[in-house]
C-alpha cells in the first residue's frame, strides 16, 4: 500500500468508540415515541383533538427524526466495519436495503405528522379535524409507521441476527433474541401499541456488546 493510501485509511478508520451511534439511535428513537405517545393517541381513527392542545412536544419529537436517522446509519456502518472480509453479499444487501427502507418509512410518517401539525397551526384545528384529509393523512401516518417501518425494522433484525450468527460478530443470544422479537413484530406489530420499541432496544443491546469489546480490544492493544 502506498503511504498515501496508508494515511487515507488510518484517518478514515472507525472509531473504537463509533458503536456509540446505536445507543444514541435508540435512546433519541425511544424519547421520539415516548414524546408522540404522550401526545397522541395510538387510534389512527382518533378524532384529532390533540391538534387543539400544545403540540411542542410533537413538534420536538419530529425535529428529533432525522438525528435518530443519521445515528442509525453509523450503526449500520459500525457493523459494516465490524464484519470486514466476513460480510456476504447477499445477507448485507437484505441488511443495508432493510434498514434503509425503514428510515425512509420513518421519515415519511414523520413527514406526513408534519404536515398535520403544520396546517393546523395556519388554519382552524376544529375545520382540519372534520376534513377527509386529516383524517387520511392520520391513517396514512399510522399504517406507514405502524406496518412498513416495522416490517421493515423486522427484517433487519433477522438479517443482521443472521450475519451474528454466521460470523460470531456478537453472542449469539443476542441473534437468538432478536430473530424472537423480530417474530413477534411480523406477526402482531399492527395489534401492539409498543412494538415501536423494539428496534431501539434491541439496538440498544448489540450496541453496548460491540462498545464494551471495541474498548477492551483497545485497551490491550495499548497494553501490548
Amino acid at each position: 500500500m502506498s503511504e498515501n493510501g496508508f494515511l487515507t485509511h488510518a484517518q478514515l478508520k472507525t472509531p473504537k468508540a463509533a458503536a456509540i451511534a446505536g445507543i444514541v439511535f435508540s435512546l433519541l428513537l425511544l424519547s421520539i415515541l415516548w414524546l408522540l405517545r404522550t401526545s397522541i393517541p395510538a387510534d389512527p381513527l382518533e378524532p384529532g383533538a390533540w391538534l387543539a392542545t400544545d403540540t411542542r412536544a410533537v413538534t420536538v419529537a419530529l425535529n428529533l427524526v432525522p438525528f435518530a436517522g443519521v445515528a442509525f446509519l453509523w450503526f449500520i456502518g459500525v457493523l459494516r466495519d465490524r464484519l470486514a472480509q466476513l460480510e456476504d453479499r447477499f445477507f448485507a444487501t437484505v441488511f443495508f436495503g432493510s434498514g434503509l427502507l425503514f428510515l425512509a418509512m420513518l421519515f415519511a410518517a414523520a413527514a406526513v405528522i408534519g404536515a398535520i401539525v403544520l396546517v393546523a397551526s395556519v388554519s382552524t384545528p376544529h375545520e382540519l379535524m372534520n376534513s377527509a384529509t386529516f383524517r387520511f393523512a392520520r391513517a396514512a401516518s399510522y399504517i406507514i409507521a405502524n406496518v412498513y417501518a416495522i416490517k421493515m425494522a423486522a427484517v433487519f433484525m433477522i438479517s443482521t441476527s443472521t450475519v451474528v450468527i454466521r460470523t460470531g460478530i456478537a453472542p449469539r443470544w443476542i441473534a437468538y433474541l432478536g430473530f424472537l422479537l423480530a417474530l413477534l413484530l411480523l406477526m402482531g406489530s399492527f395489534f401492539i401499541s409498543w412494538s415501536f420499541a423494539v428496534l431501539p432496544f434491541w439496538v440498544f443491546l448489540i450496541s453496548v456488546y460491540i462498545l464494551i469489546d471495541n474498548l477492551r480490544r483497545g485497551s490491550k492493544a495499548d497494553g501490548g
